[in-house]
């Protein structure tokens, strides 16, 4: 009877290996990640990031590039009292301090300079005075040109998730290409990949970034194009290396004996298996890209205003700090960056671990 319980056992555990046998690389390296808590707490940030960029038009309380210069540079929690006024381009806000009296026709208010005005109810966007008259909050207050902080910082992440992500795109495209040109044929092949992979990492990344935008001019699209044209470097000598080694394996023998073409053999066979080291520098490289996007709209050669960036408004904003004032306009966007780039290194931490054989238990 033991003895039957124990083949029973026995017929269970091997079924039990069998199905955790069946499970891919992915899989485990899933669990492992999910085990690291601040890979899944920097994931869940970047993920509630990209929430707010994609719904930046709903979340932002007003128009990022509505000007009340009335209001400008106030602090946060700031009140505004104002009327909505028709213009060609959609409204108007115009600053009050009371309103005095409103018949069936006008609106007799005291304008923020103290002065007695009046408008007609036909210029206004409503008949309805709750929507012609609103007290307008500002949560993180006004820049210098009266424009909401908070909705320029919900649209900025826009930019600085889509310039990383594209930038970082073009950047791993490059250096798959070239390292795996290198790392299969090497040679003559290798030889002159990694002398241009030497120039170009002989220069400082910002500097030739710098010296791209100003080349390529200034722009959203010269940013990711200046940006993902100098990142790939990383990326090339590690698939480089990746290669030299999975070339010389068994698999990759059989397939040249099946006499397979090298383009069959270098995508299909052997780039697979890099994937793990890929995506772990790919991930470090959004962070640098998010850095140098910030840095190239500080300098003034990236995203040109009135669009909101992250950078632009830290330059907008650096000036007050140096007078001992209104903190907050370059303080909140460099938490924004800070903490965007925080999470997205955690990122790339956890599937650093996640993709080592050693960390598999």
């Amino acid at each position: 009877m033991q003895e039957n319980e124990f083949f029973k056992d026995k017929d269970n555990f091997s079924e039990a290996e069998k199905q955790k046998a069946s499970h891919s690389l992915w899989y485990y390296s899933w669990i492992r990640f999910k085990r690291n808590k601040l890979a899944m707490a920097g994931l869940i940030t970047l993920c509630l990031l990209i929430i707010v960029a994609i719904s930046a038009g709903i979340l932002a309380p007003f128009d990022p590039n509505d000007q009340t210069l009335e209001y400008a540079t106030k602090p946060s929690g700031f009140k505004g009292n104002v009327l909505v006024k028709k213009a060609l381009d959609g409204t108007d806000f115009i600053p009050i301090k009371k309103l005095n009296n409103v018949t069936a026709d006008s609106v007799f208010y005291v304008d923020y300079s103290g002065s007695d005005k009046s408008i007609a109810k036909s210029e206004l966007i409503s008949y309805d005075e709750a929507k012609w008259h609103q007290e307008n909050e500002y949560l993180l207050g006004t820049d210098r040109y009266g424009r909401d902080i908070l909705s320029r910082l919900i649209y900025g992440s826009r930019i600085s998730l889509s310039v990383g992500v594209i930038s970082e795109s073009i950047a791993i495209f490059i250096g798959v290409f070239l390292g795996a040109l290198a790392g299969y044929f090497r040679g003559k092949t290798d030889a002159v990949i990694m002398w241009f992979i030497n120039v170009v990492w002989s220069f400082p990344s910002i500097l030739f970034i710098i010296a791209l935008s100003v080349v390529l001019g200034k722009g959203f699209w010269q940013s990711f194009v200046a940006i993902g044209l100098t990142g790939w470097v990383d990326i090339a000598r590690i698939v480089r290396g990746q290669f030299f080694s999975l070339r010389e394996t068994e698999y990759v023998e059989a397939t040249r004996a099946l006499g397979y073409r090298p383009t069959r053999i270098i995508f299909r066979h052997i780039l697979p298996n890099t994937i793990g080291p890929i995506i772990v520098t790919g991930t470090a490289g959004l962070a640098t890209s998010i850095i140098f996007e910030a840095s190239l709209s500080f300098l003034g050669l990236g995203v040109q205003p009135p669009t909101a960036s992250w950078g632009q408004m830290v330059f907008d904003g650096y000036k007050y700090i140096v007078a001992g004032t209104n903190y907050g306009l370059a303080l909140y966007p460099s938490l924004a960056i800070m903490i965007t780039v925080f999470a997205v290194n955690l990122i790339g931490d956890g599937l650093r671990d996640a993709f080592d054989p050693k960390m598999r238990r």
